[in-house]
């Protein structure tokens, strides 16, 4: 196995991190501070009060405040009057030095706060100096009635001096903040964090395809097989069976047993499985169950975009925003950006792209492995059968750019390759025609913070061979893929991949500084061969030259299939995986031996994780040594499934297919927290995730993560403050906490909602109403029975008409996208559109739904209208169909 780092923090503002920016920069700012009395003596843990009058009844004695928050006693209370304008929590201050604080030792804080307009405060227990390391970090929605607050922790360090920091900026509004009763005392036993796992019958939330493979876990004490009952949604048993006992998951220290109703292929919605009295989450069987996560997890990139507004329409209002990073105060814009002190001399236009994660930082290593996931999503379906390529053809997804002749998801895929070719060195610079490697913030972006609403400088880090190698594989893909589209564009894109590789070739080591931290991930990797193999993969592919060829043969990670895939999965610092998937299904020049080898990696590496798959007590296609779960397992759990699926696209084994679906039953439900880790999919799913903007934990104003948004997922090393507070001795599996604050749990970022976009679009293909079912009929074939039915009015006056349309679905799967064609008999032509899309050729006619009408239920109905002109009777259709299938006409 290629030697990797493991996986770095995704760039957010960490609140650890928050903390030394917010108190890095108090000498800037300034503080004005009461007469300070002598440090606290630590004392035995048997409750000592570490706050120097906390209750006030001395004035501001011991308190210290920002300069532009001026503090005074206000009727017993410490009140500061905070201006206008703060962009950051840590704007203005207000705190206590000379904390002493022992490691191990459990601590109490509690305060009595209020504030004249509602804000979001945070707290910090913190180092005083350099590198402010936080103890305790909270988040406090204040109100304006006082209420009382208290927080439990243990320090992981011994501090003689620490400090009690109240962050009270980020607010638009001027206020007064009010604080009393303010007490930390030792001798705390925190409470047992206990997690709400809900029903210990374990089942994806979402569902079952009607065909695929059924299987469940159960968390109980008892070690004898159990009855299991699966119920309609009416209470009716349809199957019953026994659990097979499984004895301890190591993964979760749970004893469990597992139950496969795989046998009973009636789709319908509302199911339950009930064992010994419990009882499940409902979840669905049919075969459209994953159309509209395809459909969400690639519209996460068009949220996440850079540099262009998100309009409602698209989106909905409560997830539109301005442009941010377009120079607009209080920005200070993308298009002319500096580096570092010292790396250049140069600025660069850099705007575009797509944020990486919970901040506002572009990072080349991530964002090119989330490019070429896009675009293999696409790419699958132009050399796999049975896949559904018009589900991501123009006007099909959430982009501005549809209606242009290009598919939509190359449309996404182009806003992030504008922008990685732009991060490349000029020609006549010392490293011209590598990339730099990132681009953020100087500083720690604030939390939560729109992207229009940073006012850091933001700056250039230095070019590295990986990011180089990043730009080199992903736009040699882009050039081939765009060739049919957009011949111009693809030339640039292969322009670019050819002089980044003669780039990377001339600096093969110049290697991302592992120090380069502050205001982003450092991204470091001290091993580049597997950029190298992806690169050369990727412009052979393109080119068929033999330069990259031999490149590729007489790399040491070839035919290596434990190099070229990790067992831990596919990752931004492991690429050599995504050179080889080219390779293997992408028409190549490879011999017909060579070829045989590639894809014999595909199939061994496949049979691994199907095994490991089969060898787990939930299912999962991912069992790292000592079961150390990393930041962003379940990003590598999906790249193991990318590797299954393209093992099955290859071969047709259904055992390949079977691991990728018992993936998605783990990262939807069936897993030891009973957690849907993808926002907006089942009855638990995770709403809190780390991110500036979807922040609706810290502010009610700012909503939750968009649907189809995939969290990071357990990780055992639990580096955030909250995630060590409740999961210290959590089993691998369950160091997870939906809190906004877990950064090292529950980020997004690109390169983890990349390939659940993919899994989604292939598991959507895995439904008989695709194209390719094997039903032995062709769309529109008269002996179908109709399983849609459309009312159809008109109000017609004059040379104009209204017309109204209601669609049914009276099939037994949920549609989970829809067309509806006809032809008019005479001519009329359609002026005004509501609640669909509508395109008219001559008399031919074909609408879609808009983003808010896409999934139709079983018995459920959308409904649309339009207005119209006619010079003739403007007659209503009588021939209408959905998806290519007659529908009645009524």
């Amino acid at each position: 196995m290629t030697p990797h780092p493991p996986h770095q923090p995704q760039g957010p503002g960490r609140p650890r991190r928050g903390g030394r920016r917010a108190l890095g920069a108090l000498a800037a700012v300034g503080l004005l501070v009461g007469a300070l009395t002598a440090p606290a003596v630590a004392q035995a843990a048997d409750g000592p009060e570490l706050i120097s009058n906390g209750d006030f009844s001395q004035g501001t004695t011991g308190w210290w405040w920002t300069e532009n928050s001026p503090g005074s006693v206000v009727a017993g209370r410490l009140c500061v009057d905070v201006p206008a304008g703060t962009e950051n929590a840590w704007d203005a201050i207000v705190g206590q030095n000379d904390i002493p604080l022992a490691a191990g030792e459990g601590y109490e804080l509690s305060f009595t706060a209020s504030a004249t307009s509602p804000v979001t405060i945070r707290t910090n227990v913190q180092m005083a100096t350099e590198p402010w390391t936080t103890e305790h970090s909270s988040a406090d929605r204040i109100g304006s009635e006082a209420q009382t607050f208290t927080h439990v922790f243990t320090s992981n360090g011994d501090h003689e001096a620490a400090q009690l920091a109240f962050q009270i900026g980020g607010s638009e509004k001027a206020y007064t903040f009010c604080l009393d009763d303010v007490s930390l005392v030792g001798g705390a036993e925190p409470p047992a964090y206990e997690p709400d796992t809900g029903s210990p019958v374990r089942v994806n939330q979402v569902g079952y395809l009607t065909e695929g493979p059924k299987s469940g876990t159960f968390v109980t004490d008892k070690t004898s097989a159990l009855t299991w009952t699966l119920k309609d949604a009416s209470g009716a048993t349809r199957a019953t069976g026994t659990t097979t006992p499984k004895g301890v998951d190591p993964t979760s220290r749970q004893n469990v047993h597992t139950f496969d109703f795989g046998d009973f292929t009636k789709a319908g919605e509302g199911y339950t499985v009930t064992i010994d009295g419990e009882t499940s989450e409902p979840f669905d069987i049919g075969d459209d169950l994953y159309a509209s996560l395809r459909s969400d997890a690639l519209a996460y990139f068009y949220h996440n975009r850079s540099g262009i507004e998100i309009d409602a329409d698209l989106v909905g209002e409560k997830y539109a925003r301005p442009a941010g990073h377009v120079g607009v105060a209080p920005n200070q814009g993308d298009t002319k950006v500096p580096c570092q002190p010292g790396v250049c001399d140069y600025t660069l236009d850099v705007s575009g792209g797509w944020y990486d994660a919970g901040d506002h930082g572009k990072y080349v290593v991530n964002g090119g492995i989330s490019a070429a996931q896009v675009m293999s999503t696409y790419e699958r379906t132009l050399t796999t059968e049975n896949t559904g390529g018009e589900k991501l053809g123009d006007g099909r997804l959430r982009v501005p750019e549809r209606g242009n002749g290009v598919p939509d998801i190359l449309d996404e895929a182009r806003w992030q390759m504008d922008f990685l070719m732009k991060m490349m060195v000029p020609q006549g610079e010392e490293f011209a025609g590598m990339a730099h490697h990132k681009i953020h913030d100087r500083a720690w972006t604030g939390l939560p913070l729109r992207p229009d609403q940073d006012p850091q400088p933001r700056e250039l880090h230095p070019p590295s061979t990986a990011a180089t190698l990043n730009v080199a594989a992903s736009a040699a893909q882009c050039a081939r893929l765009f060739e049919d589209h957009d011949a111009r564009f693809a030339a640039r894109c292969l322009t670019a991949a050819e002089t980044a590789w003669a780039a990377a070739k001339k600096h093969p080591n110049k290697l991302a500084d592992p120090d380069d931290g502050i205001g982003g991930g450092a991204y470091s990797d001290n091993d580049v061969r597997d950029e190298f193999y992806w690169a050369a993969a990727e412009l052979f592919v393109t080119t068929g030259k033999d330069t990259y060829r031999q490149e590729i043969l007489n790399s040491p990670l070839h035919g290596d299939t434990d190099a070229v895939f990790p067992r831990g999965g596919l990752s931004w610092g492991a690429t050599a995986g995504l050179g080889a998937l080219s390779l293997a299904t992408v028409p190549n020049k490879l011999t017909d031996a060579q070829l045989k080898g590639v894809r014999a990696m595909v199939t061994e590496a496949a049979d691994g994780y199907a095994a490991d798959s089969r060898g787990t007590a939930y299912g999962v296609p991912y069992a790292p040594e000592n079961n150390h779960y990393v930041w962003g397992s379940n990003s590598q759990v999906l790249n193991n499934m990318v590797v299954l699926a393209t093992a099955h696209d290859l071969t047709g084994e259904s055992a390949y297919r079977d691991a990728v679906l018992r993936g998605l039953d783990y990262l939807l439900g069936r897993n030891p927290l009973n957690q849907s880790y993808v926002t907006g999919y089942g009855e638990r799913d995770s709403r809190n995730q780390h991110h500036r903007f979807w922040a609706n934990q810290l502010d009610p104003d700012l909503p939750n993560p968009a649907p189809g948004s995939v969290a990071g997922g357990p990780n055992v090393e639990i580096q955030d403050p909250v995630a060590q507070d409740k999961l210290k001795g959590c089993a691998p599996a369950m160091c997870y906490i939906d809190d906004i604050e877990s950064w090292a749990t529950n980020e997004i970022t690109i390169n983890w909602n990349a390939p659940l976009a993919w899994i989604a679009s292939y598991a959507d293909d895995l439904g008989p109403g695709g194209p390719g079912d094997g039903d032995g009929q062709e769309p529109g074939d008269p002996d179908e029975t109709p399983s849609c039915e459309v009312t159809y009015t008109s109000h017609r006056w004059n040379n104009g008409f209204t017309s109204n349309v209601t669609v049914k679905n009276t099939g037994t799967t949920t549609l989970g996208g829809w067309e509806l064609a006809w032809a008019f008999a005479d001519d009329q032509k359609i002026t005004q559109v509501w609640n669909a899309q509508i395109t008219q050729t001559g008399r031919n006619v074909v609408a879609k739904p808009v983003q808010w009408n896409g999934t139709i239920p079983t018995g459920g109905t959308v409904s649309f209208g339009f207005n119209g002109t006619a010079s003739g009777q403007a007659a209503n259709p009588t021939a209408i169909s959905l998806n290519g299938k007659a529908c009645t006409v009524k």
